[in-house]
Parts: structure tokens; C-alpha cells; sequence
């Protein structure tokens, strides 16, 4: 019984010891602001620590990422929205139109759009334009078009995202206010 006792107050001894003992050097208090708003906005500039609940808005759910937060994917659409879509692959990185043609004629183009990175910049997307010809007995005949409209479309396509990239930027931008960090009233 003795020995329980004897061997609980060690344990108790070394379990205070421990955890009464720092890990680092300590810090020189000459180095480190008083005021404890400039502590916190210093600390988390230099990356050493964190706030809850930060970013978090309390009236939406959650932060989910869908196509719809991809500027370029939503400029594509935007831009092509008069076509109607043969096939649209967020993850494969694809927009196909079915033919379009404005008036009842023999002529009719399909766009095709590849993503190849989801950044706004000017070799993000690989755009083909094709043109078909059908004659009378229905005998068409398909080719890519090379020409301008490919640049008008890469053009206006980037030109739009980085208008949305702008937007989302501004709309998300959330200086550091210090909010919630009051030093007490003297």
C-alpha cells in the first residue's frame, strides 16, 4: 500500500514535471508586441498559427467547389451558350456543340473546346471549329476551319473569365480585420 502510493506520487510528480517543461527557448520580450491584436496579425503573417472560424461565412453551408467556380468553364458556356450541347465533360475537360446552322441551309459548324489547365491564361484552351457542307441528295462533306473565328472565340472566352476571375477575387478579397482580438480595458 505504501508502495502504490509512493509509486502514484512519482507518477504524478513526473507527469507535472513534464508538462510544466517547454519545448522551445522561450521568446525575447522585447521582440514581441504588447498589444495583442498586433501578436495575432504578426503570428499568422509569419504562418504560426491559425483562426477559427476564419473565412467561414455563418449564413451558407460550406465552400463546395463545382464547375460553376471554374472561370474559364463558365465563360465557355456563356460564350456558346446559343449552341446547343452534344457533350459537356467538367472532369474530362471537354465542350462538344452538336451542328448549328442560323438558317435552313446546307452549311452548319460544331465547336469544339479543350481544357488544358483550369488557370485564365492565354494557352489554357484548345479550340476547333468544323464546318459541313451537305449538297442536295444529303452527301456532306466535313473539314476543320482554320480562320479567325477560333481566335475570336479564344479571345472572348478568356477575355470573360478573367472578367469573372476579377469578380470572384474581389468579392472573396477580406483584409485582415482583427476582429474578435480586443484587448482588455484598462
Amino acid at each position: 500500500m505504501i508502495y502504490s502510493k509512493i509509486s502514484n506520487l512519482v507518477i504524478l510528480l513526473t507527469l507535472i514535471v513534464f508538462s510544466l517543461n517547454s519545448c522551445g527557448m522561450g521568446a525575447d520580450a522585447r521582440k514581441v508586441p504588447t498589444n495583442p491584436n498586433e501578436r495575432v496579425k504578426r503570428n499568422i503573417e509569419a504562418g504560426k498559427g491559425f483562426r477559427l472560424m476564419d473565412g467561414v461565412d455563418r449564413n451558407k453551408g460550406g465552400n463546395f467547389e463545382f464547375a460553376s467556380s471554374n472561370s474559364l468553364w463558365r465563360a465557355s458556356l456563356d460564350i456558346i451558350d446559343f449552341m446547343p450541347l452534344a457533350s459537356v465533360n467538367y472532369s474530362g475537360g471537354i465542350i462538344i456543340t452538336d451542328w448549328y446552322s442560323t438558317e435552313n441551309n446546307n452549311k452548319s459548324i460544331k465547336i469544339s473546346i479543350r481544357f488544358l489547365t483550369n488557370e485564365v491564361r492565354s494557352d489554357a484552351l484548345h479550340i476547333k471549329v468544323f464546318n459541313r457542307n451537305c449538297n442536295a441528295q444529303s452527301n456532306c462533306t466535313i473539314s476543320e476551319k482554320t480562320g479567325p473565328l477560333t481566335q475570336e472565340l479564344n479571345a472572348k472566352i478568356l477575355k470573360t473569365a478573367a472578367i469573372y476571375e476579377k469578380n470572384k477575387k474581389d468579392k472573396n478579397f477580406k483584409p485582415y480585420s482583427g476582429k474578435g482580438f480586443e484587448s482588455p480595458k484598462k
